[in-house]
């Protein structure tokens, strides 16, 4: 009796685990590790990372921009101040956004640290936050797309003033944000209804996760599609080119304006292809992805406040420009701010 009982346990625990298993979507791995959507680039396993080779390039890099790169910080506030019942999106530095939809404010992925790395180590920006983490408007919505330390600042999650805002962040990150009052982990196409006007949904990227040499990819990143009234805007979580973006404009577009990183793209002589990395889309290829979501409005972001690549500075800017055309966009477009910059939204989306 007692075989035939453990028979059958056997049999319904690995039914019950094969079908668990089964359910479970493509970007799951058995392990509780996540990867990137089927089909996707990958980066190749026999190329080896060298800081000694990368500091040794960095330093040849020119640390020159023009004055007009950056809006004076007492602009900056003045601006926010005047602006404060509009619709706005305003550019801190890197992937830090203020956007202002109705009642509600949305930050992005903020950090007001001057190191982007853990504690005091880490490239460090040349080009401070346009305003003080202790400045900022009060904010309703964090929205976190991954756990890269240039994304996801320990100093700036502890001292954020507006711990009562609401937070949304792919899978396992909220264990970060244990002294917040709502916080929300999603899954790729999960969404949450934040008020009657503001729909977010966290969607698939092409990009990786790590805070030590011990999680690698155990936390999830995403792309957040932030639905306001009859508009949609896409905030791209770092993203490499792939085939998912198709998939996604298919899916979701058109999308009225996407926000996506144009710069971290060139890591060579340590990646064989100069321009060329798999986790970060250079312009051109920013631009592609652009399109495939069927965006009406593109702008570029991640760049122009700290060197994490390889490329001049003031390249990656230049190229989204120069080659908005060749993907279907009119120049004007492709947008660029300065950090500090605001702009209504009406006036983006015009």
């Amino acid at each position: 009796m007692l075989r035939l009982f453990l028979y059958l346990f056997l049999i319904l625990t690995t039914t019950f685990t094969s079908e668990a298993m089964e359910k479970k979507p493509y970007h799951h791995l058995p392990d509780g590790t996540f990867r990137n959507p089927e089909g996707s680039p990958k980066r190749d396993p026999n190329i080896k990372w060298s800081y000694k080779i990368f500091n040794e390039e960095r330093k040849k890099i020119k640390i020159e921009f023009p004055n007009d790169h950056v809006v004076p910080r007492k602009d900056v506030l003045e601006n926010l101040e005047k602006n404060k019942n509009n619709d706005y999106v305003a550019w801190i530095g890197h992937a830090t956004f203020l956007i202002k939809l109705g009642d509600t404010t949305i930050i992005t992925d903020p950090v007001f640290s001057k190191n982007t790395g853990p504690l005091i180590f880490g490239p460090k920006r040349y080009v401070p936050p346009a305003i003080n983490l202790n400045e900022i408007p009060k904010v309703n919505l964090f929205l976190l797309t991954h756990s890269h330390y240039d994304h996801q600042d320990a100093a700036t999650i502890r001292n954020f003033p507006f711990k009562d805002s609401k937070v949304i962040l792919p899978l396992k990150l909220g264990k970060y944000f244990r002294n917040y009052k709502d916080v929300n982990e999603l899954d790729w196409y999960e969404k949450i209804q934040v008020t009657k006007d503001i729909k977010v949904t966290l969607l698939p990227a092409v990009h990786w996760s790590k805070r030590s040499l011990w999680d690698t990819n155990k936390t999830l990143w995403g792309n957040f599609l932030i639905e306001y009234k009859n508009k949609k805007i896409l905030f791209a979580c770092d993203t490499g080119i792939g085939n998912i973006y198709k998939d996604l404009g298919n899916k979701f577009g058109p999308i009225d304006m996407t926000f996506i990183n144009i710069g971290a793209y060139n890591f060579f002589p340590i990646m064989p292809i100069k321009d060329k990395s798999v986790y970060h889309t250079n312009p051109e290829e920013a631009l592609q992805v652009a399109k495939d979501l069927k965006s009406k409005k593109v702008i570029g972001m991640h760049w122009g406040t700290v060197v994490l690549s390889l490329e001049p500075i003031m390249e990656p800017p230049k190229r989204f420009k120069n080659g908005a055309e060749r993907f279907g966009f009119k120049k004007d477009d492709a947008i660029i701010f300065k950090i500090g910059q605001l702009k209504l939204l009406k006036d983006i989306l015009n």
